[in-house]
């Protein structure tokens, strides 16, 4: 199944158990939103997630486009985006956990065809203020679903006050073989999805409290499923992200994990800029900004003469159909812009750095001043200006 048989399916699953899908929103949260981008489905949910009564009704289907910043260093393994998109489900104070449990199964089993075998999960154990996720622990093994029991990793919240509650991540076996290990043992195994029980609130002094509404609230990452589905080793080989991988190894060979991460940093900028963020010292035009500069970075250091204006346009109408808004002329404009006032950083940041390395290897301090008093990042001055020899 290509991605667009992916989310049809999933969508389809769920409307037949009554829920409205909710359309998708950009990654630019409502004005007075404090956030800099949506970083997952339930987030523009949360007044309704609080209790206030949604429009269209309380089982809610959608496909939400995504960027988080917390993984960027994590970008280039197997799993990890910038920017991806989130299948979700939510029940507003209807259905329980259970349930929810049970049509995730029938919908991974049935739907996708993943084998009962390949599947594990992780419940909470329980802590000091809750117990055991009882309910949860009871379903999958009536499912014969094998289970383990964690904490930090199936207490799920928003934030240090607020609605939270346990969670239960469900993982497909990626390796070869028979599965061995449990998730939290083996590498092999991939989350692909998260119900969260949202039972309770966090006060300012750290105690719990029971929600007045307590919701269900899914979450699965749909390039993580395409990686299963589609039998291959990475997000980076799924129909969504190849034609970036393959466009980016053929333009600028460079190593596997760099390819991927300029591969991932460029089609997450244009999918930023087709939103409307521009590149700026501060905010979502830091964000951007960072991720267009680490790509030049990155093609630089092996390809000095290397410009995105060599980026196909036809890639970018691509990227920008599914995601965006803005043309592909105003998407290389605004990349090309960036790309040369880097270059001037560049050529003026190098005599420089030269200079400081005449005393010696870069210190903390060399970089700190380099950064405040220069504007020159630490990315650029290890990564391009020769400051890690």
């Amino acid at each position: 199944m290509d991605s667009h048989d992916v989310r049809s399916r999933f969508l389809d699953f769920y409307r037949e158990r009554g829920h409205r899908r909710v359309q998708g929103t950009s990654l630019i949260p409502p004005d007075g939103d404090p956030v800099l981008f949506t970083t997952s489905g339930m987030h523009p949910l949360t007044p309704h997630l609080l209790g206030e009564p949604h429009p269209q009704g309380r089982r809610l289907v959608n496909v939400q486009r995504c960027l988080r910043t917390t993984d960027l260093d994590e970008v280039g393994d197997d799993t990890h985006l910038t920017v991806f998109e989130m299948l979700g489900t939510w029940s507003l104070g209807d259905y329980p956990g259970p349930m929810s449990l049970r049509w995730g199964y029938e919908l991974l089993r049935d739907g996708f065809g993943l084998d009962h075998d390949r599947l594990h999960v992780t419940v909470f154990g329980g802590d000091g203020q809750v117990g055991p996720d009882l309910e949860s622990l009871r379903t999958w093994r009536e499912l014969g679903v094998p289970v383990e029991l964690t904490v930090e990793d199936n207490w799920w919240s928003n934030g240090p006050t607020g609605p939270c509650g346990p969670d239960s991540e469900v993982f497909v076996w990626t390796g070869e073989g028979r599965p061995t290990g449990t998730p939290t043992s083996d590498g092999r195994w991939v989350e692909v999805w998260n119900h969260v029980m949202m039972r309770h609130r966090r006060l300012d002094d750290g105690r719990l409290v029971p929600l007045e509404q307590p919701n269900v609230d899914t979450g699965m990452g749909l390039e993580r499923l395409l990686t299963v589905l589609q039998g291959v080793g990475s997000v980076h080989e799924t129909d969504l992200l190849r034609p970036w991988t393959d466009t980016i190894g053929r333009l600028w060979p460079m190593g596997s994990r760099e390819s991927r991460v300029v591969s991932d940093h460029l089609r997450s900028g244009t999918v930023v800029i087709g939103d409307g963020v521009r590149p700026s010292s501060s905010g979502r035009g830091y964000v951007l900004r960072r991720l267009v500069r680490r790509s030049l970075t990155l093609l630089w250091r092996h390809e000095p003469g290397s410009s995105l204006s060599d980026l196909p346009v036809d890639l970018l109408e691509d990227t920008l159909r599914q995601h965006g808004r803005t043309g592909p002329g105003q998407v290389r404009e605004v990349m090309l812009g960036e790309e040369r006032r880097f270059g001037e950083l560049v050529r003026r940041g190098g005599p420089l750095v030269e200079r400081r390395l005449r005393g010696g290897p870069l210190s903390e301090t060399d970089l700190t001043d380099l950064h405040q008093t220069h504007g020159l990042p630490r990315d650029l001055v290890l990564g391009l200006l020769g400051g890690d020899e």
